[in-house]
């Protein structure tokens, strides 16, 4: 196994080598400041393996060069293929109106993903968000993450995330259409205290934030 300090000293050398200062590589990174990357350099902490990840796709290198295991700075595979590609997608700490969902204070952490499992072919408009309560819970546990397509629209039986009356809450629903006026979030709970959600397009706020995309068993 090699030590932190090789892997902290080819984190700098990879650092330097594209121009970066500590603090702007931590931006990159969805890091909170430079003091971790200091950390990863001195040998004091190594990076987690979301981290390690995205250092790879900021340094366009493999993670076997990243973690000192190859003198090779790519595999020998083709690493544009995207079939050899993981993508990493953010996953938010909140989401709410008029908020800059993608703003670097806003991401938690990323999360990695295989692009065919979902036939991704651009991750930008995509996001993980942590279901806290229990209206879906016949899908998806509280707790778990489901991944985010951005879109302002849906289709009848889609799972969206949505916002009721400018609440800074975000709820995951079934959509339905009633009509050009109404539409109703249905919930998917086992828990009957969650009830259908009527709402009067005319009278009332609603911004769908995107759709639910995915296999939910995966999930579960």
């Amino acid at each position: 196994m090699e030590g932190k300090n090789d892997i902290g000293n080819r984190i700098k050398h990879l650092r330097e080598t594209n121009g970066y200062t500590q603090k702007k590589l931590a931006t990159k990174l969805g890091l909170k400041g430079e003091t971790a990357i200091a950390n990863y350099e001195s040998g004091y902490s190594i990076p987690k393996d979301n981290v390690k990840l995205k250092m790879c796709e900021v340094f366009n290198c493999s993670l076997d060069y990243l973690m000192c295991k190859s003198d090779e700075p790519k595999n020998k595979t083709n690493t544009d293929d995207l079939s050899n590609k993981l993508f990493l997608i953010p996953v938010l700490q909140k989401v709410y109106s008029n908020l800059n969902l993608f703003k670097d204070d806003n991401i938690d952490f990323y999360l990695p993903i295989d692009p065919n499992m979902y036939h991704i072919s651009n991750p930008d408009n995509y996001f993980f968000f942590k279901v806290s309560e229990e209206g879906i819970n016949k899908l998806v546990k509280m707790g778990s993450y489901v991944l985010i397509q951005v879109q302002d629209y849906a289709k009848n039986e889609d799972i969206i995330l949505s916002l009721v009356n400018n609440s800074k809450k975000a709820i995951l629903r079934r959509y339905k259409k009633l009509n050009e006026q109404f539409v109703m979030l249905e919930p998917i709970s086992e828990d009957s205290s969650f009830q259908p959600i009527t709402i009067d397009l005319k009278k009332e706020a609603f911004e769908i934030i995107g759709k639910v995309v995915g296999d939910f068993k995966s999930w579960i």
